[in-house]
């Protein structure tokens, strides 16, 4: 008899660009966490050297986002502010709004709309 298995899913995360002439939708879907981060810092990062500054993300399928998310959406809203640049998040909602709640991070982004919210 097996006991005490456990079996780890690593979830990913999809990350979905609409590009505009100065700016960009960058839609989620999936968790944010310490594996995914990257891809998520890697996407933004080309869309600034694009010279995107810009940018909304529609957290509106994100499933869970963990403080390595969150400082990647941090780290961003610097670099494109110090372009005359936005970044706003759209279709808030669980974990996310709560931590960004929680932690006050709330404030420092340019748009933060809750899910259902217009």
């Amino acid at each position: 008899m097996v006991t005490g298995v456990y079996v780890q899913v690593v979830a990913d995360l999809d990350v979905e660009v609409q590009r505009g002439s100065r700016d960009a939708l960058v839609r989620l879907s999936g968790d944010l966490d310490k594996l995914t981060a990257p891809l998520l810092k890697d996407t933004l990062v080309a869309l600034f050297t694009e010279g995107r500054v810009q940018v909304v993300i529609d957290a509106g399928r994100l499933e869970f986002c963990d403080s390595s998310g969150l400082w990647v959406l941090v780290e961003h809203r610097r670099r494109v502010a110090a372009q005359a640049g936005s970044l706003g998040i759209v279709g808030v909602h669980g974990v996310l709004h709560r931590v960004l709640d929680v932690t006050g991070l709330r404030a420092a982004f340019d748009r933060v709309d809750l899910r259902g919210q217009l």
